[in-house]
């Protein structure tokens, strides 16, 4: 039998302000970046002060590796906030601390974790440390042969998720990999969605004597990079019934990608908002729209979280709840666009704006991946056999 393991893939965050002009420069690859960017990111960045994107998506590592390894609960107690235990193996054995682990500790031998787990989990980066190819480097150094490699992304852009994979197989090697590239569908996920919506729902609704609406979100991207044309197209949305406000009109073809057809992240989005909907049923109405455009040339798709906002103050809204549903964990996008700017916006329209809690350690969530994650090792069997 091969040795297994599964390598979990996610965006990457610096741990200081300082360092945030080397991390930008990642995410554009390499790119000039003016220095009125750097400035207002950093301005983010010390108003929430600091992202915990990465120290997030270790703990989510070790839930999955408890999943996977048979004990269930015994990594619920973990918390991304305890700072006196190792969350995930991330490449690097316990014993020998790396200069990756700046900021995140190291257990030692003694410490609770799971300990020679039959599948190991590993955690990767693609703008911050540790970078996706020294992980993949280390998974290869420590004799895995087979790897399940999940983008913790569930929507698929085949730009961004095509960056990941790249970063992954680049390093691979004689290592065998089975990529999940997208998973918006998932029940388990949207399942883990429903919980965190359910009791911010339930309170809202108490407090201002009536049922409220919600506002499901995802990152928005380039326009360029999912639909074939920006022309003609109307990115606005428009109600396709009484009970989701999600369409949009004009319906621009998605873009085309050579072997691999249509870019799915759009509908990709929507269809992750619809399944948590569905499980939700006490919603009376619920919107979608894309956050957290970005400052890049160029337009970025639409409808956004203002325009949306606009429109809501317009019908008469005055409560409204906010859930992210492309996002797995808490970072600045959500720390500092949701909780500062979006409701500052909605309050200036005399709308009260409450978000659920993001995902973070949900024991749900790990249930999803662990469950992607036996699928693609299941794969990688099958392939030999």
């Amino acid at each position: 039998m091969p040795k297994q393991a599964v390598l979990l893939l996610a965006h990457g965050t610096p741990e200081t302000v300082e360092q945030i002009p080397e991390y930008l420069r990642n995410v554009v690859s390499g790119r000039p970046v003016p220095q009125a960017v750097v400035e207002e990111i950093q301005h983010r960045y010390s108003l929430i002060g600091k992202s915990p994107l990465t120290e997030i998506t270790l703990a989510q590592a070790r839930l999955v590796e408890a999943e996977l390894n048979g004990i269930g609960e015994a990594s619920s107690a973990f918390h991304p906030s305890d700072k006196n235990k190792d969350v995930a193996r991330v490449g690097h054995p316990a014993s020998r601390p790396s200069k990756a682990w700046t900021g995140h500790p190291i257990s030692q031998p003694n410490e609770s974790r799971v300990e020679h787990p039959a599948v190991p989990v590993y955690v990767g980066m693609r703008n911050w440390r540790p970078y996706i190819p020294e992980v993949v480097k280390q998974m290869r150094a420590d004799g895995v042969e087979e790897a399940a490699v999940i983008c913790m992304a569930p929507q698929n852009s085949r730009t961004s998720v095509g960056l990941y994979r790249r970063a992954a197989e680049a390093e691979a090697g004689g290592l065998r990999i089975d990529f999940t590239a997208g998973w918006a569908d998932h029940p388990l996920l949207a399942d883990a969605f429903a919980e965190r919506l359910r009791p911010t729902l339930a309170k809202l609704s108490a407090d201002v004597g009536g049922p409220v609406p919600v506002l499901f979100t995802a990152h928005s991207v380039p326009t360029r990079t999912v639909e074939a044309s920006a022309a003609g197209a109307d990115s606005t949305s428009r109600p396709s019934d009484k009970n989701k406000d999600v369409a949009r009109v004009g319906h621009p073809e998605p873009r085309l990608w050579p072997g691999e057809g249509a870019d799915p992240y759009v509908e990709d989005a929507r269809r992750t908002a619809e399944l948590v909907a569905v499980r939700v049923p006490e919603i009376p109405r619920w919107w979608f729209a894309f956050q957290s455009q970005g400052a890049s040339g160029g337009p970025w798709i639409g409808p956004s979280v203002e325009e949306t906002l606009d429109r809501l103050a317009g019908e008469g809204v005055k409560a409204l709840i906010l859930q992210p549903i492309g996002f797995l964990c808490d970072h600045v996008e959500i720390l500092y666009d949701v909780d500062i700017c979006f409701k500052e916006y909605a309050a200036r329209k005399q709308i009260r704006l409450e978000r659920p809690e993001s995902l973070n350690t949900s024991e749900t969530l790990a249930r999803a991946v662990s469950d992607l994650a036996r699928d693609g090792l299941r794969r990688l069997q099958d392939a030999k056999s």
